[in-house]
C-alpha cells in the first residue's frame, strides 16, 4: 500500500507497542518470580553464575520457554546455575526489566523488540533466537459477516493500538483499498482497540463483529460461536511470520556467552522435544500456564491454539523488517534503524552442532 506521513508523536506511540504476546493473552501476573528451581547434585555453574534470570508471558505462544520450564530443560542446560523466571503482563514492563538487569533473557514479541532497540539507540538488546510463529487470526460473527468484503463497516477489534495485529490489520485494510484513520480507528472499517482480556465478552456482548487477534484469544471467540475468516499465515511467504523471539541485553551476552549459549540450546532442545512428543508438551505448557496465571486452558481453546503455532528457532528476521515496514506505511512509526538488532552467532553455533543449517539476520545483524 503507498506510504502514509509517519506519526508526528512517533515516540508516544513507541511508548504504548505492546508485546505480541501480550496481545495473545494477558493473563499472566506481572513478574511473578519462581525461586525453586531445582540444581542437579553435582552439577557445575556456567559462566560463574550464581542464576540466570528468564521472562516470559504466560501463553500458549511462549510454549518453549513454558515447557522448558515446565520440563526443566533450561536448569539442565545451566548445571548449578540457577534458573530463575519471572512472568510478564506487557512488553514496555519486560523491557524495563531486561533494561534494569532483573532478567537477563526474556521471550517477548517483534513490536516490544523493535521498540526498544530503536528508543536505546540500538544499546539494550540483541534478537539472539526465534521461537514460534502464525497462531493470529481474523474471527468474525458468521451471522454478520460472510466474506472478506463483508468486513467494511464493521466493528473489529484488535489488542492495542500500534500493536502487531493492529499494524497487520491496518496494512490489510489498504490492501482491500479502504480507508481507516490509523489513530482514531474511524472509517470504512471501525478498528476497536480492545483488551484481549475482555474482547471475548464484547463480542458475547454483540458489541464487536469480530477481532484480528492471536492465540489463544482467536480460539476463544470460536468457543464463542465465531468462525475464522482468515489465518493471517496465509498472508506470508511460506505460511510464517515471527510471533516470538528471544532476546539477551547486550551487556549479559557481552560478559556470559556460555550461559547464553546454554539457553539457546536448551530452548532448540526443547523446540525438538515438543515437536517430537506433541501431546505431552501440550499438557506440560497448559500445566505451567496454570502455575503461571491461576487458570489452565480449556481443552476447545487450547487444542486449536496450539495447533496453530509453528514452533521455530529461526527468528524469521525479514518478517520483522516487513512487519516494521507495515507500521511505517500505517503511519504509526518513523522508519527505524534495525541494523544491528540481531545477534545469531550463537544460535547457529547450536544448529550446527546438531548438523543443522544456519538461520539468516536478513541483512540486520550485529557488525
Amino acid at each position: 500500500m503507498p506510504a502514509t506521513t509517519a506519526l508526528r508523536r512517533t515516540v508516544a506511540v513507541l511508548a504504548t507497542l505492546p508485546l505480541l504476546a501480550l496481545a495473545a493473552c494477558g493473563y499472566g501476573s506481572e513478574a511473578e518470580k519462581d525461586d525453586g528451581a531445582k540444581v542437579a547434585a553435582g552439577a557445575e555453574k556456567t559462566d560463574g553464575l550464581d542464576s540466570v534470570r528468564i521472562g516470559y508471558f504466560g501463553n500458549v505462544t511462549h510454549a518453549t520457554a513454558l515447557v522448558g520450564n515446565q520440563k526443566g530443560f533450561f536448569q539442565k542446560a545451566l548445571g548449578a546455575t540457577e534458573t530463575k523466571y519471572a512472568t510478564f503482563n506487557a512488553g514496555p514492563s519486560e523491557i524495563e526489566a531486561l533494561n534494569s538487569g532483573s532478567i537477563d533473557i526474556g521471550w517477548i514479541g517483534p513490536s516490544p523488540s523493535i521498540n526498544g532497540y530503536t528508543k536505546s539507540g540500538g544499546k539494550n538488546l540483541r534478537i539472539i533466537g526465534g521461537s514460534a510463529s502464525g497462531g493470529v487470526k481474523l474471527v468474525v460473527n458468521p451471522d454478520k459477516i460472510k466474506s472478506l468484503k463483508d468486513v467494511k463497516g464493521k466493528r473489529i477489534a484488535t489488542p492495542q493500538l500500534g500493536n502487531t495485529q493492529d499494524v497487520a490489520f491496518l496494512n490489510w485494510i489498504a490492501e482491500q483499498g479502504w480507508k481507516v484513520d490509523a489513530q482514531s480507528g474511524k472509517g470504512d472499517v471501525t478498528v476497536v482497540r480492545s483488551d484481549n482480556k475482555v474482547t471475548p465478552d464484547a463480542y458475547k456482548s454483540g458489541s464487536l463483529d469480530g477481532a484480528w487477534v492471536p492465540e489463544p484469544t482467536a480460539s476463544k471467540l470460536v468457543a464463542e460461536g465465531g468462525k475464522v475468516l482468515l489465518d493471517e499465515s496465509t498472508l506470508w511467504p511460506d505460511k510464517k511470520f515471527v510471533i516470538t523471539n528471544i532476546i539477551v541485553s547486550q551487556k549479559f551476552l557481552a560478559e556470559h556467552p556460555k550461559a547464553v549459549e546454554a539457553v539457546l540450546k536448551a530452548s532448540v532442545e526443547t523446540n525438538e522435544w515438543i515437536k517430537a512428543n506433541p501431546d505431552e508438551a501440550k499438557a506440560a505448557a497448559n500445566k505451567q500456564l496454570e502455575k503461571d496465571t491461576g487458570k489452565a486452558l480449556p481443552a476447545d481453546v487450547l487444542d486449536p491454539a496450539w495447533k496453530s503455532i509453528q514452533l521455530t528457532d529461526d527468528p524469521l528476521a525479514a518478517t520483522l523488517d516487513a512487519q516494521a515496514d507495515h507500521a511505517v506505511k500505517a503511519g504509526l512509526l518513523d522508519k527505524p534503524d534495525l541494523a544491528g538488532i540481531y545477534d545469531l552467532t550463537l544460535l547457529n553455533k547450536v544448529l550446527a552442532a546438531k548438523g543443522r543449517p544456519a538461520v539468516d539476520d536478513a541483512g540486520l545483524g550485529a557488525k
